[in-house]
């Protein structure tokens, strides 16, 4: 007993690292054991992040005063902001003064930082770019629309643009691997933000007219061949026919080739991890009516084809259905990163944190405008962001739906609660977990808020993590016992074993108890009795 619990302290301990020193390799995403992560210092890490709101990062007086609240919230990474406009207000003459500041307070408040380069669209709009892109249309022009109106999005069917955007970004990854490509303070890139089209599904600028009328590229038809409605070769409606549809799977992939062009001179100046996020549609919303061919789950075949040089396309969910949203982006061939996860503040955030780290083995979890979390916020995700951190070298070395898996109420868009019990197995145990907690008065409980994890760590012991959530255990032929359930606290480092919960905290030993009020991480033993 006392060796598993020396090896279990080991293996966790290792989470209280310092996390600026100097390492050999960049990070980077790389397959541990099968699964996708992001390696840092060449070890897997997990991004308890926040993001900034868009203008929070663009003035260093405004930045400094934010950090005492992501500080106190234990975060480790910091999702910021860094506008074209900014970086390059002339052409061909770059300003790194607030980069370089924002990477030098993210130093002294020991964090990483994740950079969003707000480039040639923001939200779908072109609101970030530099006066002298904005006034000349003859040289940038703007999309249109079917009846030939100029909409405040740049069209990404002109060279011309793409090129400078490229440009721009190629310069200040030069300049991050000239001030931080020692420290690695910087973590990874987000390339532009939240791409989309709107009011209609695509641009109908004349380059881009000619474009929509060019045969379908094989890259593209390779990836679309589920869809395929006509001919097989051929324009993109005689191929898959004339609609809204249509119409959106020829702007991602101009938008994916676009990015391509951007991220490949990125990374060819400094090439950290990047990704592109989605704006997720509503139910019911046809292409148009929300931002239309970006990194969309339906989408997302299409935009790896085209843009091959991402590590990974990112979700942001606001919607209350995140469990939804998920899944889509829970790929071989890419991590899960959720780089928005609603508005910072919001009670079900920490549970979903522990259900993606779990169940779909994310490699990092931020809500969004980080700096304006509220006290109970603070108070309530710092505590699961402390249990996270310290649990890290068992989430990331454990894979989620065998050996870790994450449990919480599904939620629908309309915000109802599935509260069925959820069951799943490691082995020959059947596991049982409800998040209606049995000891707490039903009107006073937030079901959304509740959520944890559990991970195999041997045959017949478990560890679980997290609030507000119950489990039974099972198993065919026999019945099922907890010969020990003990409370784990972290002390000096390591995890030590606290009070025996064999009593009245497992209701005589009926089930283990993660209770809603605080986070908490137990270790049980399971055995057979018939």
């Amino acid at each position: 007993m006392r060796l598993k619990i020396a090896r279990l302290a080991a293996a966790l301990a290792i989470a209280v690292s310092p996390v600026c020193v100097r390492a050999e390799a960049i990070p980077r995403i790389a397959p541990v054991n099968g699964v996708q992560r992001l390696l840092v210092d060449d070890k897997p890490f997990l991004i308890l992040g926040g993001e900034l709101g868009n203008s929070s990062s663009s003035d260093l007086k405004d930045l400094s005063r934010h950090w005492p609240v992501m500080k106190a919230a234990n975060l480790n990474t910091v999702l910021a902001p860094v506008s074209w406009e900014q970086v390059e207000p002339v052409e061909g003459r770059f300003d790194f003064t607030v980069l370089d500041g924002m990477i030098q307070q993210a130093r002294a408040q020991d964090m990483r930082l994740v950079l969003l380069w707000f480039g040639a669209w923001k939200n779908s709009m072109s609101t970030y770019v530099p006066a002298w892109v904005k006034r000349d249309r003859d040289r940038f022009p703007h999309a249109q629309t079917a009846d030939g109106r100029a909409v405040e999005i740049l069209s990404a069917s002109y060279p011309a643009t793409r090129d400078a955007d490229a440009r721009a970004f190629a310069a200040m990854m030069a300049h991050l691997k000239a001030v931080d490509g020692d420290k690695r303070t910087v973590l990874m890139i987000q390339v532009e933000n939240e791409i989309g089209m709107l009011a209609e599904a695509r641009d109908h600028t004349k380059a881009a007219q000619e474009d929509f009328r060019k045969p379908v590229p094989a890259t593209a038809l390779k990836a679309l061949s589920a869809q395929i409605k006509g001919r097989k070769t051929g324009t993109w409606e005689e191929v898959f026919g004339a609609s809204l549809a249509t119409d959106e799977l020829w702007q991602a992939w101009t938008f994916g080739r676009y990015v391509e062009a951007v991220t490949a001179a990125g990374k060819k100046a400094y090439p950290l991890p990047m990704y592109v996020n989605a704006a997720l549609p509503r139910p019911g919303a046809a292409p148009g009516g929300y931002p239309s061919a970006g990194p969309l789950p339906h989408l997302i075949d299409l935009w790896r084809a085209a843009a091959p040089s991402l590590d990974m396309l990112s979700p942001d969910i606001y919607y209350p259905d995140f469990m939804k949203w998920v899944p889509p982006y829970d790929r071989a061939d890419q991590p899960l990163f959720i780089p928005e996860a609603d508005q910072a503040g919001k009670t079900p955030a920490p549970g979903n944190a522990f259900w993606a780290f779990g169940e779909h083995d994310a490699i990092g979890f931020s809500p969004f405008s980080i700096e304006d979390l509220p006290p109970s916020g603070v108070k309530t995700l710092g505590a699961a962001y402390r249990l996270l951190d310290r649990l890290s070298p068992l989430i990331t070395t454990h894979d989620g739906g065998k050996t870790k898996r994450g449990f919480r109420a599904p939620v629908a868009y309309d915000g109802t609660i599935d509260l069925t019990p959820r069951k799943t197995s490691f082995g020959p145990w059947e596991v049982t977990a409800t998040v209606v907690d049995p000891w707490t008065p039903k009107d006073s409980q937030d079901y959304a808020s509740h959520g944890g994890l559990m991970i195999q760590t041997g045959p017949d012991e478990f560890l679980v993590a997290g609030r507000g959530v119950t489990f039974t255990f099972a198993t065919k032929g026999a019945s099922v016992g907890l010969e020990s359930v003990r409370e784990l606290t972290f002390q000096d480092g390591k995890w030590v074993d606290g009070r025996w919960l064999n009593g009245d905290q497992t209701h005589q030993g009926r089930h283990v108890r993660l209770p809603p009020s605080d986070f908490g991480v137990q270790r049980v033993k399971l055995y057979r009795y018939r």
